[in-house]
């Protein structure tokens, strides 16, 4: 009986890391798409390239968080909680 908890717990672990994995795709997403609309505005006022290009870095860095957050859950998931969640439930056996 044990083992099949335990076995549940670490199975929903690794599930919740893929799934907060998938949150990787939307900062890929947009910073493609601002990229795309940088080099489009570059392309048609080549003077504005310097504030285009600084204004476009800032914000594929703040996209990016999203994905570090992602990540970082998802070692928490696969590293920290089976451990906590499995001596939680030994300790309530």
């Amino acid at each position: 009986m044990l083992e099949l908890a335990i076995g549940i717990i670490l199975g929903c672990c690794a599930l919740g890391a893929g799934i907060a994995m998938i949150a990787g795709i939307g900062p890929g997403i947009g910073e493609g798409n601002a990229v795309a609309k940088a080099c489009e505005a570059i392309g048609r006022q080549p003077e504005s390239k310097s504030a285009v290009t600084s204004t476009m870095i800032m914000g594929c860095a703040i996209a990016e968080t999203t994905g570090l957050y992602a990540l970082v859950i998802a070692i928490l998931l696969i590293f920290v909680a089976p451990g906590i969640m499995v001596d939680v439930l030994v300790s309530a056996i």
